[in-house]
């Protein structure tokens, strides 16, 4: 497999099976696991185990795919990713433990690593929160807890799909726990115990002054570590609640000050992106008291046909489509002097380590992922962990804190941006298939600046070019790349 793109594009056809037929028929190694690593952005970590595996074994392995198209092509991936040394013995082989921490704290608490289960379906019982726990997962926003009685719809999910990694959005009608407060209470109470060096945080949700203070107190009762008031649930059957609460600077101020005299551990306002300026009603909670600030919530969106009659409904919108909203949000926050000391906690299309790492470089001291697990399961915390460990290692970082709002200073209005130099595209003529796609867009949706000839290799006009880069981003093998900046002619 030559290129690097067909490594991901082929990773990515894998149905990601669970007790992976692949792996079963593998005598020594995992292919499954080094798969799913690629799949997720940590090809530099698929070697390990596809190491131990011989050329029969993954002959093998891909005659027990059960791919509804064609086998993974498992020994071409085996060969593109950099293997480690076969181990001696035939045991399967299992990842180093000699990589960086990923240790920091957040709002005074001391997290194993910044990766959190974010309050949703991933997170509405005991078994799977320590499931997740144990997999590896630093700890868990648990599902919002209220005193209304909450009745869900069915269906309540739908997606948004793409053509190569699942959901690039994902729309749902999810409220709040449906189980009775003191069970829920009584599940907090049991993972604190059976998990004391996990984090726990109870997410709650009233309708009135008495009803937080209420939850407050019984969530701290109940030993967690921290309480997350929910102040944007973007679907809330009942008025007044949800991301009603978020879109009211007077309500949050409030309600963050009553739940902060009521309690001694850290109260952790969710903020709602359904709103034009996100960082005023941040304000509002920073000056009554909040330890820190989780962002985003779902947005809010058309939902087509969430119910058997066919309905069109108004519903939360998450997956990947909304994390460059989230990350809006979150560097108005960071940027903002007056709440340079507010934690930040980020959610929003959280997928790979990659996804993480922004976040962190942005402001956050941790993140929070759902609909990754939804699709995917808890098993993304392997590739999440071991993705960031291995980019701290590969630049000698030895605190996660030390990466913590690195790229804030690149933030810039756009007065400021540079409008006197270009940067041309240039085409790797080896690489180029002269598929044309980059022609097309030009002519379509460009300057005209590419023309196409009998050689099916695409030439520049650097009269027309004003270095809009959309060559680049529609090119499908990476043929197109930026060359240096140069000042623009008169």
């Amino acid at each position: 497999m030559p290129h690097t793109l067909h490594l991901k594009e082929e990773a990515a056809r894998c149905l990601l099976c669970a007790d992976a037929p692949c792996t079963r028929a593998c005598k020594a190694g995992d292919p499954a696991r080094a798969v799913r690593a690629i799949r997720f952005d940590n090809a530099a970590a698929a070697g390990q185990w596809f190491a131990p595996c011989s050329e029969a074994d993954l002959a093998a392995a891909e005659a027990a795919c059960i791919h509804y198209d064609r086998p993974i092509r498992l020994r071409e991936l085996a060969k593109a990713v950099d293997s480690p040394v076969k181990p001696a013995n035939d045991e399967k082989v299992k990842p180093a433990n000699d990589a960086p921490s990923l240790a920091i704290t957040f709002c005074g608490l001391p997290c194993e690593n910044p990766f959190f289960l974010a309050s949703s379906a991933v997170c509405t019982n005991y078994e799977m929160v320590a499931s997740a726990l144990e997999a590896g997962w630093a700890g868990v926003f648990y599902k919002t807890i209220c005193l209304q009685e909450i009745r869900e719809v069915s269906p309540r999910f739908d997606a948004l799909h793409d053509d190569k990694r699942g959901f690039e959005g994902f729309r749902n009608m999810e409220q709040l726990s449906e189980n009775p407060p003191e069970k829920d209470f009584e599940i907090l109470h049991r993972l604190k115990q059976n998990y004391p060096g996990k984090i726990i945080i109870a997410s709650i949700m009233g309708s009135n002054e008495e009803e937080w203070i209420q939850l407050a107190k019984r969530a701290e009762a109940a030993g967690v570590d921290a309480v997350e008031l929910n102040f944007s649930c973007p679907q809330m059957r009942l008025a007044g609640m949800g991301s009603d609460v978020g879109q009211n600077e007077e309500l949050v101020i409030f309600y963050t000050a009553f739940v902060k005299k009521s309690v001694n551990i850290p109260v952790i306002p969710k903020m709602t992106p359904n709103i034009a300026s996100m960082t005023k009603v941040a304000m509002a909670s920073y000056f009554a008291g909040a330890s820190g600030i989780s962002a985003i919530n779902t947005i809010k969106a058309v939902t087509m046909g969430s119910d058997v009659s066919g309905k069109l409904i108004i519903s939360g919108l998450s997956g990947r489509a909304v994390k460059p909203i989230s990350q809006r949000f979150i560097v108005e926050m960071a940027c903002n002097p007056v709440m340079k000391d507010l934690q930040l906690s980020g959610i929003g299309g959280i997928e790979t380590w990659r996804d993480a790492l922004e976040y962190i470089q942005l402001g956050c001291r941790n993140v929070q992922v759902c609909t990754a697990v939804m699709q995917y399961g808890q098993r993304i915390i392997d590739d999440l962990t071991s993705g960031l460990q291995h980019y701290m290692a590969e630049h000698g970082i030895t605190s996660l804190a030390e990466l913590v709002g690195t790229k804030l200073d690149a933030f810039v209005l756009p007065s400021e941006l540079d409008r006197d130099s270009i940067v041309f595209p240039t085409v790797d003529r080896n690489k180029c298939i002269g598929c044309g796609r980059c022609y097309i867009s030009c002519r379509d949706g460009g300057h005209q600046a590419l023309s196409f000839g009998e050689d099916r290799k695409p030439k520049l006009n650097g009269a027309k070019c004003v270095g809009c880069h959309l060559c680049l981003l529609v090119c499908p093998v990476g043929a197109v790349s930026a060359a240096k900046r140069v000042p623009k002619r008169n």
